[in-house]
C-alpha cells in the first residue's frame, strides 16, 4: 500500500510499485495492468493520481497503452553492443531469437551520383536495392534497405536476401568483411514505416546509416534501417581517457 503521510508525492509511490512489480517479473511483458479506476480503488486515490503514475511509466517505456485494449507490460528491448561488426541474422541468433525477413523488394537499379560516390563506383553502375523487413520471432524489429553493388557481390538472389546477405558474401563469395561506419540518431515513425513495423505513426523509431567496407578497403553497401524504439536499444562500454 502507499503512505499518504510520506513526503513521496502519491503518484510517485504507485509508479514505484507497479515498476517493481514489472522488474521483479510479477508483472510480465504482455500482461495487461488494471484499469485506472481499479488502481484508483485500490490504492483510495483520485484516477488523476492513477494516471500520472501510468503515464510516467509509459514514458519510460515500461508498459503502453493499447486504445481499447487496456495498458499492458512492454515487451523488454532487444539490446545490441555497439563494439563488433555483426549482421542482423547475428544479432538476433547470439539472443536466442530466431531471425527472419520479410523481403518488400529486389531490384537491380543505376547507381545515382550520390550512391556511386559513397560506394566508390561510376554513376549509372548497377547495383542491387533490397528493401527488407526484418524480424526477430515473427515480431517485425526493424525495416532495411540495403544498396550494394552488384559487380561486386554477383549471384544475390531473392532467397539469399531472405536470409542473411553477410553469411553469403562471406561463406560463398569469400570476401572478408572487414569495418563499417554507422550513424545513430532518433526519429519518429512516418506513416510508411509504422505500418510496415506494425506501431502507431509518430511511434519513436531509431534511424541507422551504415556504410560497410571489406577488408581492402572497398565499399560493400549502403545500409538505412529504420528499428522500432520499444524494441531496440544500443549499449556501449566506455573507458576514460588515461
Amino acid at each position: 500500500m502507499i503512505d499518504k503521510s510520506s513526503p513521496l508525492p502519491i503518484y510517485y509511490q504507485i509508479e514505484e510499485q507497479i515498476k517493481e512489480q514489472i522488474m521483479s517479473g510479477i508483472l510480465e511483458p504482455g500482461d495487461m495492468l488494471r484499469s485506472e479506476r481499479e488502481y484508483a480503488e485500490y490504492y483510495q486515490v483520485s484516477r488523476m493520481t492513477v494516471r500520472q503514475a501510468i503515464n510516467n511509466l509509459v514514458s519510460l517505456g515500461l508498459i503502453y497503452k493499447k486504445k481499447g485494449s487496456g495498458t499492458f507490460v512492454q515487451e523488454k528491448k532487444i539490446e545490441q553492443a555497439l563494439h563488433g561488426l555483426t549482421s542482423f541474422t547475428e544479432d538476433m541468433r547470439s539472443r536466442g531469437l530466431t531471425p527472419s525477413s520479410r523481403l518488400i523488394d529486389f531490384s537491380i537499379i543505376p547507381a545515382t551520383q550520390v550512391v556511386a560516390k559513397e560506394l566508390m563506383i561510376e554513376e549509372h553502375t548497377p547495383v542491387y536495392e533490397i528493401k527488407r523487413i526484418r524480424l526477430g520471432d515473427d515480431i517485425p524489429i526493424a525495416f532495411e534497405t540495403n544498396i550494394i553493388p552488384a559487380n561486386l557481390v554477383l549471384g544475390l538472389t531473392e532467397e539469399i536476401v531472405a536470409n542473411s546477405i553477410y553469411n553469403y558474401v562471406e561463406n560463398k563469395l569469400k570476401l572478408h568483411i572487414g569495418s563499417a561506419t554507422q550513424v545513430i540518431e532518433s526519429a519518429t515513425a512516418t506513416k510508411a514505416e509504422a505500418e510496415l513495423l506494425d506501431i502507431p505513426k509518430q511511434s519513436p523509431i531509431l534511424l541507422i546509416e551504415r556504410k560497410t567496407f571489406l577488408a581492402n578497403g572497398t565499399p560493400l553497401e549502403l545500409v538505412k534501417s529504420s528499428y522500432r524504439g520499444d524494441r531496440y536499444k544500443f549499449m556501449i562500454n566506455i573507458n576514460r581517457k588515461s
